[in-house]
């Protein structure tokens, strides 16, 4: 093991632990006229007993080269005015991990409400709100979730997050694309900085300006995140280890993945138990790099949330047009590999990994099981009348293991599947069918598919024809970008679709586009 990765490995473990530091090591300190915390804060991955406390350090390039360490002092307190604390310590933000901060908060109350906030100095962080989950076995009366994902810079403001804020929600997930590596876009509504995103460098530098945004700052502040990825946070179209379609070329594509995936882990609410195989890739990229980022929670006996990875274990889409790299549309008859039952979208691991926790709890209670992941789920058919075309780097593009998903959801008896994804820029809400093929077939839980907080898409003028190509449909709109809410109760899911006037605008103004509920045991969809 060499010198950078001992580094690594001892800053890495004694950072994101939260640990004591002792007086004199304290005194490392950052000496800037600049917030250090003008990044923002943020928490995630909660359970019913811990959460992860996030910020990063704004640090020059001078300021990194002579401060591998600055000691962040972190406070926990029941109140808003800190005035009953409840744990706090001291962390370093190291230089190899671009002094981002990540305490590991344990033995919490259950089912409650904190407050957090870093110092440095005399510099004190904004102040953030987090919660834990009810413990597995409490009674929970309900639950207020949000789901975002597709935050284009170059398309738009974020100003959909200003208004999630006022939504009361008690988490956040958030199902891909956090950032782009587009260096600009057509007709751009802000510019970003740093050109084509490569690097490390690159997509730090990616993040913070995302991070440098008010709005989106804010609504980190208010309620813990759980987050998985898609594809830009790395490569547009990336699958597993098999480069995408960016529109330039990267000689080492394992080195661009692994600086992807460690900027990653810098910039969200992550615990250290993410990086199981962090050393191995982070720092001498061999395409051994792993972020473990799938997992479950439960929320009492009302929930049980998993968020999956549809990226990373990926095998690569198959018989792309001119036999490139990434997505394509496609008649599957044209391709005698898209029924393969090896392929994969989560990986074996991953599958295996699901089908053990839906066997364990899945049935348990009643309770709703809600799955987020990245995209759009059910098939969805292009053409109409005799044939089919599908986009192959989505679910339809891995019928195989979506039978398999859907037949895991059936043999383990799973209550009230519900499946959140993104990816796609539309609002799509549908069934979730034992055979797609036959639309009379059992409906096995329902799923809604997000539209986006910015990215673009390409307007309602054939979703009448797509809705009536593909039956177990009942909603979609390609149109308006926002968010979605769900609010679950034992006996019932309710689903709104929220949507800003304009997202050029940054003061634009929020509706509601649709509302649907869905009874316990039910999984039929009924338009409110």
């Amino acid at each position: 093991m060499n010198h950078q990765r001992r580094q690594l490995l001892h800053w890495f473990a004694t950072g994101a632990a939260g640990f004591y530091v002792p007086q004199s090591r304290a005194q490392i300190s950052l000496a800037t006229r600049q917030d250090p915390f003008a990044l923002g804060v943020a928490s995630g991955s909660p359970t019913h007993t811990s959460v992860v406390l996030w910020t990063r350090l704004v640090v020059t390039p001078e300021q990194a080269s002579t401060l591998p360490a600055v000691a962040v002092r972190w406070e926990v307190a029941d109140d808003e005015a800190f005035l009953r604390p409840v744990q706090s310590g001291t962390v370093m933000a190291t230089e190899a991990l671009a002094h981002s901060v990540h305490v590991e908060l344990n033995n919490l109350a259950a089912d409650r409400w904190y407050f957090y906030r870093f110092k440095v100095g005399n510099a004190v962080s904004s102040t953030g709100r987090t919660r834990t989950f009810a413990a597995p076995d409490a009674r929970v009366t309900q639950l207020r979730l949000g789901y975002a994902s597709c935050q284009r810079w170059e398309h738009g403001y974020y100003s959909a997050y200003r208004h999630m804020q006022a939504e009361n929600l008690d988490a956040l997930l958030f199902l891909g694309d956090y950032i782009y590596e587009y260096p600009t876009a057509r007709n751009a509504v802000r510019v970003p900085t740093g050109g084509w995103v490569t690097t490390l460098d690159d997509y730090r530098q990616r993040y913070a300006l995302h991070k440098s945004d008010t709005d989106l700052q804010a609504m980190h502040a208010v309620c813990p995140w759980l987050v998985t990825w898609d594809d830009h946070e790395v490569q547009n179209d990336y699958a597993g280890h098999a480069a995408g379609d960016s529109g330039l070329a990267v000689l080492d594509f394992a080195a661009r993945r692994a600086a992807a995936y460690q900027a990653f882990y810098e910039h969200m609410p992550l615990p250290a138990a993410a990086l199981t195989r962090a050393l191995a890739g982070l720092t001498d990229p061999s395409g051994a790099a792993e972020l473990r980022i799938y997992s479950s929670v439960p929320i009492g006996r009302l929930a049980n949330i998993y968020m999956l990875d549809t990226r990373q274990y990926k095998d690569p889409q198959v018989c792309s047009a001119g036999g490139k790299t990434g997505a394509s549309k496609l008649d599957p008859q044209t391709c005698p590999e898209w029924h393969n039952p090896a392929r994969s979208l989560l990986g074996l691991q991953q599958e295996r990994w699901l089908e053990a926790q839906w066997g364990q709890t899945g049935s348990r209670d009643g309770r709703w099981n809600v799955v987020g992941q990245s995209t759009l789920f059910g098939p969805r058919d292009f053409k109409p009348g005799t044939g089919q075309m599908l986009w192959n780097d989505g679910w339809d593009g891995y019928s195989a293991a979506r039978t398999r998903l859907v037949d895991s959801l059936r043999k383990n008896a799973v209550s009230n599947p519900v499946l959140l994804g993104g990816d796609v820029h539309e609002n799509w809400v549908g069934h979730i069918k034992a055979d797609y093929s036959d639309p009379s077939s059992k409906t096995v839980g329902v799923e809604f598919c997000g539209t986006s907080i910015t990215s673009r898409s390409a307007g309602n003028a054939k979703i009448a024809g797509y809705l009536a190509e593909n039956p177990h449909f009942v909603f979609a709109d390609s149109e308006r970008k926002g968010y979605g809410l769900i609010h679950l109760t034992p006996e019932r899911l309710t689903t709104t679709l929220r949507v800003v006037s304009d997202v050029t605008q940054k003061s634009a103004s929020v509706q509601t586009l649709a509302q649907f509920s869905v009874a316990a045991g039910q999984a039929v969809i009924e338009r409110i």
